[in-house]
């Protein structure tokens, strides 16, 4: 008997590769495994929209979790901030461009230390996957506009509310002048995606330790959650030894901003700390801009 070949969906993004084996590269000053720590700075709209939940919907206007939410902006990232300040970690912001409406001086006191800003949709309480091709176009021109208004440049990274894309989100990110996404969490690895206006970098951000679904989701316990991150962290050292890797630590202002949890981060950040001159603390835009330095072939899908 003769068995047929079946088909299934596919994107046509990017093709099959094996991580073992590609071409080997290292980062600079020849270091192997590259950390950027990404903050989700959000704003949610009142009574309205997704976002307010994780678990099972609340009646309108569910002032509960939206002050859980914007207590984020209003305490947590302050508290994520003078972190950063005492580890001297570089932070990417994952920015929802309302914020510069409701709380333009906390952007401020980012942009201050040199801080990327992350094109991340104008509000949280929107899905990229709700939208049309012209409404999503309309989502990630006006967000780029605000960020480009206000920073004075375009976002060279963006990550879609939710981490939802659709079918035509690419291609309209790449039109728009954007060099990375980091809305597929396929490798450890950077991976070039095809649009129909080029390549577009996809850089890993973690969905599995992302603190918003671990402490929100699954309930993990922050020590747990810590725990976690130490060994994401010793485990991909040890393995950049024959491949490089990039490990992202993922953080949201009103999760990771509470004190209690911000105890247990002091961890990790005093573990990693140990290790300083063998790893590469960096910002999505600069990982970015050394892959577009290497040579074609390197990188898979270029």
């Amino acid at each position: 008997m003769i068995l047929k070949d079946t088909m299934i969906n596919t994107h046509d993004r990017y093709d099959y590769s094996a991580i073992t084996e590609r071409a080997d590269y290292s980062w600079p000053d020849g270091k192997r495994l590259a950390i950027h720590f990404s903050l989700n700075l959000e704003q949610f709209a009142f009574g309205e929209g997704v976002g307010n939940d994780y678990a099972a919907p609340h009646p309108l206007p569910n002032q509960r979790s939206y002050a859980w939410r914007d207590y984020g902006n209003r305490v947590g990232a302050w508290r994520l901030l003078e972190l950063a300040r005492v580890y001297d970690i570089p932070y990417a912001i994952l920015l929802n461009s309302e914020v510069y409406n409701y709380a333009p001086q906390l952007i401020a006191a980012f942009r201050e230390r040199g801080d990327e800003i992350v094109g991340h949709g104008r509000t949280n309480s929107e899905r990229q996957a709700d939208m049309n091709f012209e409404a999503e176009r309309q989502c990630i021109e006006e967000a780029t506009s605000m960020i480009k208004r206000h920073e004075g440049f375009q976002p060279k990274g963006w990550l879609a509310p939710y981490i939802s894309q659709t079918l035509n989100s690419l291609d309209i990110l790449k039109q728009t002048g954007y060099r990375y996404m980091m809305d597929w969490p396929l490798d450890d690895q950077p991976v070039w995606f095809k649009t129909l206006h080029g390549p577009i970098l996809s850089i890993p951000y973690s969905h599995d330790l992302n603190d918003s679904l671990e402490c929100v989701s699954r309930r993990t316990p922050s020590k747990s959650l810590c725990d976690n991150l130490i060994d994401q962290f010793d485990e991909m050292l040890e393995e950049s030894e024959r491949r490089p890797l990039v490990m992202s630590i993922v953080l949201h202002s009103f999760i990771l901003g509470q004190p209690y949890r911000l105890r247990q981060f002091r961890r990790v950040l005093d573990h990693i700390s140990k290790y300083r001159d063998r790893v590469w603390l960096t910002r999505p835009r600069e990982i970015c801009q050394y892959i577009e330095s290497l040579p074609l072939g390197i990188v898979p899908g270029n």
